[in-house]
């Protein structure tokens, strides 16, 4: 069991590395770093360690074979012959393993940096590990934004899925807290790119009941194993009873993002309003290829309990499907509206009535731009 918890937790903070890179990738346009020339022994190198990585522990056998014969043909057919270039091999290594596996999480990144040797295979070094404590930190763990709309309306900005060690319970604790007396909750996940399932299980478990909820497994090549997720009620102290919640998605939406709305929508816990998500359901981790080159290997798949399927190259369908832009406008419409109809004190009754024909006409308004 000890060895079973610690891989989990080696393999939850390659999900947090990769969604950290999307996320800043994304959300704060870093510095570009600079490129660097390569030669044909390292090509050689950086190629062959993927070949070999991805028959190790790639979450599809069959689908690793199939890229590895891709690869050697490409090889055969010097197409690698002339990059010279650490970034452009990472990207054409990139396309070539995607148009094989269709798979998105998989990736192929050059590193200016040198990237460090670790003890154990993929786990970050100390030095990681703080400073993606404090990125998590500086970035609220994922918090961008907690609102109380007009007409009591919850509004949940969040971007990403932080590992909630090392702080982010009370994070959590406090962003649920102030939506609890709403009379419903908007979770805005059209920027989200995904991020730990451990996280996705805090938060999901002020959603539900006393009782723990099931809510998504991970299946894992290596050691042919299965790790459960749950709601987890006894740590989440102010639950949002049974308000109506409404999940907000976009073709952004990606990977962890996509398991919390799938998550809700097969449990008939929430409304899915905007655009048809990313399609990652394939976990995995970093792996050194060379000191400039790794690559991520989705070495595990999602499988919900319930449709014993997951999104993977389909994304996760939206309930009412409208362009990113008009989700909130939709789903804040559709919370007035329920509440109006349930509201007996005549005179809030009639300021939601002209909150709900404000929201109409702007809604209007941006389906005429579009």
């Amino acid at each position: 069991m000890k060895t079973i918890a610690l891989i989990a937790r080696v393999i939850v903070i390659f999900l947090i590395a990769l969604f950290v890179l999307r996320f800043v990738a994304s959300a704060q346009q870093p510095m570009p770093q600079p490129d660097m020339n390569i030669d044909a022994a390292t090509r050689t190198a950086v190629i062959e360690n993927l070949i070999k990585e991805l028959n190790a522990s790639y979450i599809f056998a069959e689908t690793a074979k199939k890229m590895e014969i891709d690869l050697r043909g490409r090889i055969k057919n010097k197409e690698y012959d002339s990059v010279t270039s650490a970034k452009a091999l990472s990207e054409k290594l990139t396309a070539d393993l995607q148009s094989i596996s269709k798979d998105k999480h998989l990736r192929v990144r050059y590193s200016a940096q040198p990237i460090p040797v670790r003890k154990e295979k993929g786990e970050p070094t100390a030095e990681e590990k703080a400073s993606y404590l404090w990125f998590a930190k500086r970035r609220n763990y994922g918090f961008n934004k907690i609102e109380r709309m007009d007409g009591n309306i919850g509004y949940i900005d969040l971007t990403n899925f932080f590992d909630p060690r090392g702080g982010g319970e009370e994070t959590v604790a406090a962003a649920i807290g102030f939506v609890a007396n709403t009379d419903a909750v908007i979770f805005d996940m059209r920027q989200n790119g995904g991020g730990t399932p451990v996280m996705i299980a805090l938060i999901s478990s002020y959603l539900f009941g006393d009782k723990p909820v099931h809510l998504n497994d991970m299946y894992f090549r290596v050691g042919n194993r299965t790790e459960e997720f749950w709601t987890k009620p006894a740590l989440a102290n102010k639950k949002i009873g049974d308000k109506d919640i409404y999940v907000l998605t976009s073709n952004y939406t990606f990977s962890g993002a996509e398991e919390f709305a799938n998550n809700l929508k097969v449990l008939k816990r929430a409304t899915i309003i905007g655009e048809t998500t990313g399609g990652g359901a394939n976990p995995g981790g970093q792996v050194r290829l060379s000191e400039h080159f790794n690559v991520f290997i989705p070495d595990g798949r999602a499988v919900n309990p319930v449709t014993k399927t997951n999104w993977e190259g389909t994304g996760v369908e939206p309930d009412i499907r409208v362009p990113k832009e008009q989700a909130l406008k939709t789903a804040y419409l559709m919370a007035l509206t329920k509440s109006a109809g349930t509201i007996k004190d005549e005179n809030i009754k009639e300021g939601l009535k002209q909150l709900i024909e404000r929201t109409q006409k702007e809604l209007d308004d941006l389906k005429v731009k579009k």
